[in-house]
């Protein structure tokens, strides 16, 4: 795509090109839309500021241990099914109810990490059970306090999907009528899907196709619109937009303008030689000028946040020893650089890795989630020092869930998973979506129907739906996120339908309801 047409560089040709992108069979990526959409919102920003930071959790969070079904009928069948007996842990991966030694990690027992919803938080339906009570993880007691003081929400069952499927459908074999997620249970591949809509190998995502078309939105401040602090992600890679990338400690310097070892004349002739003026050959001039704006924006980036040094508060609050406590202290103090930045909308990308837990699953997930959820707890306190809490809104994503069943000392690849909210525009203390059945999916009840093997979940939430809601939120019009021309062009595959398995029926909406009105 190149914009070598102004007028093709209006609003509604923004919103055509960004519809071609689709393709059939993919679902779209929740970090991708979002970051596209903050390209999108530019449009319309106003002058109040908004941020989405995408928490990635690479490898394939294990849902079942991050959301225990707590009341007693629900954890009897998941003890049985990951494989425990008692009230302790015997063997397999389930968490007991009273503290034990796992691992030589200390994992407290889930009575201690009861959830306790908000008035009318009960989970939207539990299909096929009643009286369903859930138990964070016992070591994310930072998002338990958020969630119960009404900071967090948790989206139940959301996964990838190009339209509304049952165990039925999928089970056809009928791509045709019944299309699916490219590369199920693959994680190059699902990851990318999350994040550029395409398999693995996709070198183009939303976040730069859309900022491609909205370069001049947002004046000088464009560059800094897209930010990753996780290194080269695709969804904010276009062919024109840039994905600038900044360092868990700042913007990442040429290390020969500065250096300690150079002398003036150094630093000059550098410079002459960055320099695109005078260039007459196209590659000389542009590689010229893409390394003199990446040394433009590294100042630009180091001068903002030198006004809020890490020894600082709220910045100094953040864990240590956690890298993504890190990068997300680094995104805290670039949103306290937003007015010298002069940026309206921003969408980040932090991450961190160590989820696909074939093996090692009690001690390797409560270490991991941990930090998540310290890290997150720190964050989000951070913006309430910074007076935006309300303004920013964090969310995860990861690969795919986990299968409920144990394949001795882990779980194996999966699909849909739970989803965490965070931010002071959140309805929270309260769950969304439907709570998947505790089951692995081997009989005809109805309970059953939304597993796809050794407890896959089968999604009951598309991750369209996920974004749509954050989008709303953002600033997207909602004539943007429907219609011919949306920026989410799955969305109308959802949007006011309905599915109805053996007397249970799901409906699907636009807004999930989980962020407060924009």
């Amino acid at each position: 795509m190149y914009l070598l047409k102004p007028q093709e560089h209006s609003r509604r040709a923004f919103l055509k090109r960004a519809g071609q992108l689709a393709f059939t069979g993919a679902a779209l990526p929740t970090a991708i839309n979002l970051a596209a959409l903050g390209e999108a919102a530019a449009f319309n920003a106003g002058n109040d500021y908004k941020a989405l930071v995408c928490v990635f959790l690479y490898g394939g969070s294990d849902y079942a241990n991050t959301l225990i079904p707590a009341d007693a009928a629900s954890y009897a069948a998941y003890q049985t099914i990951r494989g425990t007996t008692g009230s302790t842990l015997q063997n397999g991966i389930a968490l007991g109810r009273t503290p034990e030694m796992i691992g030589g990690v200390n994992v407290p027992g889930i009575n201690s990490s009861l959830l306790t919803p908000a008035a009318g938080g009960d989970p939207v339906s539990a299909i096929g059970l009643t009286g369903l009570q859930y138990a964070m993880h016992p070591s994310m007691s930072g998002l338990r306090t958020l969630f119960n003081s009404g900071q967090a929400a948790v989206l139940l069952n959301c996964g990838p999907l190009v339209m509304p499927l049952s165990k039925a459908n999928y089970n056809s074999g009928n791509r045709t009528l019944f299309p699916v997620p490219p590369k199920l249970f693959s994680h190059n591949d699902q990851q990318s899907i999350w994040q550029s809509s395409s398999p693995e190998g996709s070198t183009i995502g939303w976040g730069g196709n859309i900022g491609d078309l909205a370069l001049n939105s947002n004046g000088g401040s464009s560059l800094f619109t897209c930010i990753s602090i996780t290194g080269n992600a695709v969804f904010l890679s276009g062919d024109n937009a840039l994905s600038y990338q900044v360092g868990r400690n700042g913007a990442v310097k040429i290390n020969a303008i500065g250096s300690p070892y150079s002398f003036n004349s150094v630093g000059t002739a550098i410079n002459q030689l960055i320099s695109p003026n005078g260039r007459t050959h196209l590659l000389e001039r542009e590689y010229s000028t893409v390394t003199k704006r990446a040394v433009d924006a590294e100042g630009a980036i180091t001068g903002a946040i030198a006004a809020f040094p890490t020894t600082n508060a709220p910045f100094n609050a953040f864990p240590t020893g956690n890298s993504l406590s890190d990068q997300l202290r680094m995104v805290a103090r670039l949103i306290a650089s937003r007015d010298t930045l002069k940026t309206k909308r921003q969408v980040f990308m932090v991450s961190i890795g160590g989820f696909d837990s074939h093996d090692n699953l009690i001690s390797d997930h409560t270490r991991n989630m941990d930090r998540v959820s310290s890290a997150l707890k720190a964050f989000h306190d951070a913006m309430s020092t910074l007076g935006v809490a309300d303004k920013v809104t964090a969310f995860t994503a990861t690969d795919f869930g986990r299968t409920l069943s144990s394949n001795g000392d882990g779980s194996d690849h999966g699909w849909g998973s739970h989803q965490l909210i965070v931010g002071g525009a959140v309805n929270g203390g309260k769950f969304y979506g439907y709570a998947p059945p505790v089951s692995v999916g081997n009989t005809t009840d109805v309970k059953d129907q939304w597993h796809v093997g050794q407890g896959r979940l089968l999604p009951t939430t598309s991750v369209d739906q996920y974004a749509a809601t954050l989008a709303k939120w953002f600033g997207v019009e909602a004539g943007d996120l429907t219609g011919a021309n949306s920026v989410l062009p799955f969305l109308n595959n959802f949007a006011g339908r309905a599915l109805t398995v053996n007397g249970t029926t799901l409906t699907y909406a636009n807004d999930l309801g989980f962020m407060k009105a924009p």
